[in-house]
């Protein structure tokens, strides 16, 4: 599986966005306000920058780090010798709490904050905000999984399924998708919705630090960060920065040197 991750890995990418950019088409929970090709241009070019900066600085990922040290019996997982069905779902899941809380401490460490702004200077919302992140947030990111890789030693299989996930489910949590309610009620009791998410999106500060799971939905409850609805409701509630409103400045150089030249809020 190791050998193909990068194909594997694309292909769920590419089935995954254009499967939610149907349904976007289909039913769409708000009308956008800016236009979907340039913003689309934009934050598809970020991700491609993304992924060959970590390709280019990074010899070994975190799946190949998961071979190594379960080969020299580096992590909890391995040292206590934990079975490798158990030890796969656990992988999942820690990774998916760690997460959560490098969510959160983008949104309240200032310096961490400038370089979070960028994903959600988005003036509209859909699953193409989901994959929007600065390439040194990305760089920062990949050091914490690494990190946690060392820690608890999952199965590179672990670390592989995690990385399919989370690129799925960031773009479904942020698709701008009408779900029914009722389901959307009963989804969002273990995975975080379209709809629960986009209360995260808001402009106004006490809605943005709320709701920052971006696979499992039990974090938000558990840690006291989860918001039901945005105080406007879905369709009246403004998406993006406050001091971020200007459409003509979404293009892909803009964005990636927002955190260096823009005042953060």
């Amino acid at each position: 599986m190791l050998e193909n991750e990068a194909v594997i890995r694309l292909g769920f990418f590419l089935g995954t966005l254009f499967v939610l950019a149907l349904l976007e088409g289909w039913a769409p929970r708000r009308v956008l306000s800016t236009p979907k090709t340039a913003r689309w241009f934009a934050n598809l070019g970020i991700v491609t920058v993304d992924t060959l900066i970590v390709r280019f600085l990074f010899p070994v990922l975190p799946a190949g780090f998961a071979l190594l040290c379960r080969q020299e019996g580096w992590g909890l997982l391995n040292y206590f010798q934990v079975p490798y069905g158990v030890a796969v779902f656990a992988g999942v899941v820690l990774f998916d709490f760690f997460i959560y809380i490098q969510h959160v401490l983008f949104h309240h460490v200032p310096t961490l904050w400038r370089l979070h702004m960028i994903h959600h200077a988005d003036l509209d919302f859909d699953l193409t905000t989901g994959i929007r992140f600065h390439p040194v947030e990305i760089l920062l990111s990949m050091g914490i999984k690494l990190g946690l890789v060392y820690l608890f030693g999952p199965p590179a299989v672990s670390v592989i399924l995690f990385e399919i996930i989370l690129n799925s489910t960031a773009m479904f949590s942020h698709s701008n998708l009408r779900l029914p309610l009722g389901l959307d009620a009963v989804l969002r009791l273990l995975i975080v919705t379209p709809d629960m998410h986009r209360v995260h999106h808001s402009v106004i500060i006490g809605e943005r630090n709320s709701n920052f799971g971006f696979n499992l939905a039990i974090w938000d409850r558990l840690l006291g960060t989860y918001r039901r609805q945005p105080e406007k409701g879905h369709e009246g509630m403004t998406i993006g920065l406050a001091n971020f409103r200007d459409p003509s400045r979404l293009h892909l150089l803009h964005l990636l040197t927002l955190p260096f030249t823009h005042r953060h809020s």
